[in-house]
């Protein structure tokens, strides 16, 4: 199977699990975006390559092709989106299994020592200079970019509107998942409604609200980018059998971008809004 998309006018091949040096050991990747798209795209878990210091964390290169050291089809389409839309773009460029980018500082999951049945012997006993340097040269660059893109539309006079891209597997735990997709979302619903409802207009989908998990987990990147400074988010999940080849990506890219496009244009999503906690909503919108 040809295994290869074009973006952009190039070819652009899946990962290695890990690189023999550090050249792409980088914490992100940015693609700029046109100034009339307030969307950005975010792409957590991109990537399952490892910095060359690292080697493979002693995890097999079977491990480090499943969803347990990235997000299958999300960084393809992901650029896909950027691509088709105009929209800035921003993708983590290490594996989830160094150190994971939508995991609060102090979750005890932040760096994971099992994962979904695998040993992570690298992850084993990290001490905290090797926690606080994973921490310096991957997690915090990442979230500063984000941080830094969004200051950048908000100086530009409109809030830019987040959606954070994921995949899930198709069973867990012995457990059949039964949705294609599902949107997670916490307290601000402008992004997240209409994108469900659109996804369900498009007939034969099986959409979750808050499935197959919840959009509630304070100090993941949604909340912490999206929920705590009033920027209308989402996050998408889709089952990654789904898009694990190039005609399920080119399939889902077509289907999301004129909704996106669509969503994007709503004046009430180009504002900061701080909804405050589940039981005392505080409805003030402030426009730009």
């Amino acid at each position: 199977m040809d295994n290869t998309l074009q973006i952009n006018g190039r070819d652009t091949e899946p990962a290695s699990a890990f690189d023999t040096d550090d050249a792409h050991a980088e914490s992100f990747r940015v693609v700029a975006g046109g100034p009339a798209m307030p969307l950005i795209i975010l792409c957590d878990h991109a990537s399952n390559r490892l910095p060359g210091a690292y080697g493979s964390l002693g995890v097999s290169e079977r491990h480090l092709e499943r969803h347990i050291a990235f997000d299958i089809g999300t960084e393809a389409l992901g650029d896909l989106l950027a691509e088709r839309l105009g929209a800035a773009a921003i993708f983590s460029q290490f594996s989830r299994l160094l150190i994971d980018p939508n995991r609060g500082e102090d979750d005890p999951t932040l760096i994971m020592q099992l994962s979904d049945g695998a040993i992570v012997p690298g992850n084993v006993d990290v001490e905290g200079g090797e926690r606080e340097k994973r921490l310096a040269r991957y997690y915090r660059p990442y979230h500063q970019a984000i941080s830094d893109l969004i200051d950048n539309h908000l100086a530009a006079g409109r809030a830019p509107i987040l959606f954070s891209l994921h995949s899930f597997t198709p069973d867990w735990k012995g457990i059949v998942r039964p949705w294609h997709a599902g949107i997670l979302w916490d307290r601000d619903p402008r992004f997240a409604r209409p994108l469900i409802d659109r996804l369900c207009e498009e007939g034969g989908l099986f959409v979750g609200d808050n499935e197959p998990y919840t959009g509630w987990l304070q100090n993941d990147t949604m909340y912490r980018h999206g929920t705590v400074r009033g920027i209308a988010h989402a996050l998408l999940e889709i089952r990654n059998d789904l898009i694990c080849d190039p005609r399920g990506i080119l399939e889902w890219a077509d289907r999301l971008v004129p909704i996106l496009r669509e969503i994007a244009g709503e004046k009430a999503l180009a504002t900061v809004r701080d909804y405050g906690s589940k039981s005392d909503p505080f409805d003030e919108t402030v426009p730009l």
